[in-house]
């Protein structure tokens, strides 16, 4: 009702508040699904907390892949067989010592804010592909030998997706986590395409030595926790061809 009001949203000098944000919604008419990525966008634009912005990022790139699923761009049964960071954490957790993989203790141990449902819809995952086994006595889980995942069969929407969500996991210990307790570290590269292809078959090298090294560790000793090693490589500059 107020031309002025929209004026100083526009502009960036008011924020909108939950309310106003439904009444901005259906003011411009939007669909539910429309509504929901509205606010989900509002709520990260006027973030100011890091780790808060973080989550609404996450919400809103949920978002997005449920309504790519809906118009048939994304297969659901992808969705629900490709795995999860949490599938993973789950499966490490299954190495760490003194800890008993029930959900109440799994969401005890993990340094993240998950619902017992997010918790037991990894495990039923990790069950069906036959990764863990369930002892119905103790009521525990514990991790079976077949542990590989065929990256062959993750579609390149949900690879995207799982890459994301590590990104955020690392963005949220860089602000919760103390120094001490994390490494990140970072270099910017001039490379030719010779020598970037180089770097990836190295790194993609490193990566599968860290984790066959530390398959077989495990299978002498339980570890203290789990930890996450995110391994970045992207182009920040355009190749500029000369004729």
């Amino acid at each position: 009702k107020s031309p002025n009001y929209l004026k100083l949203i526009i502009d960036g000098k008011r924020n909108l508040s939950k309310e106003m944000v439904k009444k901005f919604a259906t003011a411009l008419n939007l669909a539910k699904k429309d509504s929901l990525e509205f606010e989900a966008l509002v709520n990260y634009c006027q973030a100011k907390d890091p780790l808060e912005r973080n989550n609404h990022l996450k919400t809103l790139s949920e978002i997005r892949i449920e309504e790519r699923i809906h118009v048939g761009e994304i297969d659901q049964k992808s969705v629900d067989e490709a795995p999860s960071w949490l599938s993973w954490v789950l499966l490490s957790l299954c190495d760490q010592k003194n800890v008993d993989l029930t959900v109440d203790n799994i969401k005890k141990s993990i340094k993240r804010n998950l619902s017992p449902q997010q918790i037991e819809k990894s495990l039923k995952q990790l069950l069906d592909n036959d990764e863990i086994e369930f002892d119905h006595e103790s009521k525990t889980y514990s991790k079976k030998l077949n542990t590989n995942h065929d990256a062959q069969k993750i579609p390149p929407e949900m690879v995207r997706k799982l890459q994301s969500e590590l990104i955020y996991l690392g963005s949220e210990s860089l602000f919760q986590d103390q120094p001490e307790d994390r490494e990140f570290g970072t270099v910017s590269l001039c490379l030719t395409k010779k020598e970037f292809d180089e770097l990836k078959f190295e790194l993609r090298h490193l990566r599968k030595k860290i984790y066959k090294d530390n398959l077989i560790n495990r299978e002498d000793s339980k570890g203290d926790q789990v930890f996450q090693l995110n391994i970045q490589l992207f182009p920040l500059t355009e190749s500029i061809e000369t004729n």
